[in-house]
């Protein structure tokens, strides 16, 4: 970066465009909200097929399809607006969202197409680094890039729908937890508001290059951990936030779950902007949307914003049978951005869904 004009460049020396500065929302924060989707959706008549074992009616991550008594496919699509200003890790960071789904399912990603949309004057090796950050991301994975579709727009969009592959019988949900399940989850949360605040010029160059560190982190070493135990429940935590998908969790499941808050890895520099009040239009969307689910407790009111906080590229939350806990957890630690215990599933009382302590 020039720290004189604050104007991001290659290793050549080459001017980047800013690409957040194109777009009005950034990553998932850009997503339409829980609330809202529902409703447009409920009208909507759908059609049964035996071979399909997770439909959009169930607010799962992706959908899976029964191929043979040995085989699934997993199928989800992911695209936004920039978060990150460098083409290269806004292409990763997209891709690493978008194969997520698959991996919340306790998939494994085989085939994506590209998903993207341009302003007809972006520079073309800016576009032509963001598909480069995209299929390198995928590659990673293990997995094809076999295609796509782009279009002109007025701001620049990236993600990917993904083809993934998982056994009939080993099938994760977010709809499986049981009570006494523990939750464990593998990311820190915080990215929304870091990103809101970088957009604003308000974030440090340390606390950006550690949050775009997690974005660009895949879930796969998750995944192939989590498959080892009895997992009954999982889901990837994004632009509803930690608070938004345990909801779907917990309702989906017919349980309740109590949150340690003082467990969970929030981000130092997230947590001192919440305090401010430098939050993400999204924070406020899922927070109308679950809030009247969530016991908060005495919970002080940033903290509960960061829980609220609308994440890109996050991690894996887990309801996992309590007598696999401390091998999963220890597993973990080391080997995802930041392994945490955050609390347990119980018996729903017909209260809130959700209880902070």
């Amino acid at each position: 970066m020039d720290n004189n004009t604050g104007t991001l460049k290659n290793i050549d020396g080459r001017e980047n465009v800013k690409l957040t500065k194109l777009a009005k929302c950034a990553g998932c924060g850009a997503k339409v909200g829980a609330g809202v989707l529902a409703s447009l959706l409920e009208d909507i008549k759908v059609h049964n097929d035996p071979n399909l074992l997770v439909g959009f009616d169930k607010s799962d991550d992706a959908s899976v399809y029964k191929i043979n008594d040995e085989t699934a496919i997993v199928q989800t699509v992911d695209f936004f607006p920039p978060i990150a200003d460098d083409p290269y890790t806004f292409g990763q960071i997209a891709a690493a969202n978008a194969m997520s789904d698959v991996y919340a399912m306790g998939g494994e990603p085989k085939l994506a197409l590209n998903i993207m949309a341009v302003p007809a004057d972006m520079d073309r090796e800016a576009v032509h680094d963001i598909l480069r950050g995209g299929y390198e991301k995928v590659y990673e994975a293990g997995a094809l890039i076999t295609g796509g579709h782009s279009i002109l727009d007025d701001e620049p969009k990236y993600g990917m729908a993904v083809t993934g592959f998982v056994h009939p019988d080993k099938i994760l949900t977010n709809s499986g937890a049981k009570e006494g399940d523990e939750l464990i989850f593998t990311k820190p949360l915080g990215m929304g508001i870091l990103t809101t605040a970088a957009k604003a010029g308000l974030a440090s160059d340390e606390g950006l290059k550690y949050v775009l560190g997690v974005m660009t982190t895949l879930n796969k070493t998750a995944r192939d951990i989590m498959v080892k135990y009895r997992v009954h429940a999982c889901t990837d935590v994004t632009g509803f936030g930690l608070m938004g998908h345990l909801l779907e969790m917990t309702q989906g499941s017919g349980v309740s779950a109590v949150i340690d808050t003082a467990g969970i890895d929030l981000i130092d520099e997230s947590l001192k902007l919440a305090e401010t009040g430098i939050l993400p239009e999204g924070m406020y969307r899922n927070r109308s949307f679950a809030e009247s689910s969530v016991d908060t407790g005495n919970i002080k009111l940033a903290v509960q914003d960061m829980l609220f906080d609308p994440q890109t590229s996050g991690g894996l939350l887990m309801a996992v049978d309590s007598a696999d806990a401390d091998a999963l957890f220890g597993e973990l630690k080391g080997k995802v951005p930041s392994a945490q215990r955050i609390g347990k599933i119980v018996k729903y009382g017909g209260e809130k869904r959700i209880l902070l302590r």
